[in-house]
Formats: structure tokens, C-alpha cells, sequence
């Protein structure tokens, strides 16, 4: 590792990085609305932090799993109703929308431990009958500094 310089409670590092990468730093910088390069990178490095942590293991996770399916598919909906039932203590919230005629999607907002939520995610992307699912990991928080 390089040298590291603290400034109360601020840590100052060199990244050498190809000019093009700069560039494109700056440019999503800018339409991203940060106010300095810093930002933009410690945000990034928080959300690395954040998949690297959800490796899931027994670490406290946060997100959403989304469901895309049609409802008219015999016994589809009770089989995700009776799973998010055994998993209840992992759903802080769902959210069901029409599409259209037959399509459904349903945003499920999870918090809990990681490999379970995995699992509840992994059961109901690959129920029968759903379409496209896909489980969207972040922090709770407590583990990333401000």
C-alpha cells in the first residue's frame, strides 16, 4: 500500500490512473452533479464496499428483489405469497403493480442476513412462471463510515 495522509479524520492517497479513465471520471463527476473528484470516488468505494460485503456470509444486508410475471399463471402468485410468508421476517415492505393485462411487477424491500436473503431472492426469481427477477443489494449502513 502507498502512503496514507490523515487530516481529521480524512485520509489523503495519490491513485495513478490512464488520462482516459480521468476523463471519463470527470465527465460522470460532472453529470452525477459531485462537487469534487473525492466524492465521486469515495462513492464509488462505498458501493464496492457494499457488494463486497454482501458476499453475503452472516452480515446484515439491505434491498429489493423485483418480480416480473404473468398472473394469470395457474398457482403462481400463491406459491410467491406462501414463500415471502416463510420468509416474513426478511420483508420490510412490498409493492405490487399492474403492468397490463397480464403482467405484475412486484418490488420487495428486504433487511436482514445476507445468505438468507439470497436465498428468498434465489426461490422466488426461479419460481415457475416468473420472468425476470433480480435482487439489488446495498449497506444498512452501519458498516461504511459517513
Amino acid at each position: 500500500m502507498s502512503h496514507v495522509t490523515q487530516i481529521r479524520g480524512t485520509a489523503r492517497f495519490t491513485v495513478s490512473l490512464p488520462a482516459a479513465l480521468l476523463r471519463q471520471l470527470d465527465a460522470m463527476a460532472r453529470e452525477k452533479g459531485y462537487h469534487n473528484r473525492s466524492l465521486a470516488v469515495a462513492d464509488m468505494i462505498r458501493d464496492r464496499l457494499a457488494d463486497h460485503r454482501r458476499e453475503y456470509g452472516g452480515r446484515a444486508i439491505a434491498g429489493t428483489i423485483t418480480l416480473v410475471y404473468d398472473h394469470h399463471r395457474p398457482h403462481l402468485q400463491e406459491a410467491l405469497t406462501d414463500m415471502q410468508h416463510e420468509f416474513r421476517d426478511l420483508i420490510v415492505s412490498a409493492l405490487h403493480v399492474h403492468l397490463d393485462h397480464h403482467h405484475c411487477l412486484e418490488a420487495l424491500v428486504v433487511r436482514g442476513e445476507g445468505m438468507r436473503i439470497k436465498t428468498l431472492a434465489d426461490r422466488l426469481i426461479g419460481a415457475r412462471g416468473v420472468k425476470h427477477g433480480k435482487l439489488t443489494v446495498t449497506t444498512t449502513g452501519k458498516d461504511l463510515p459517513g
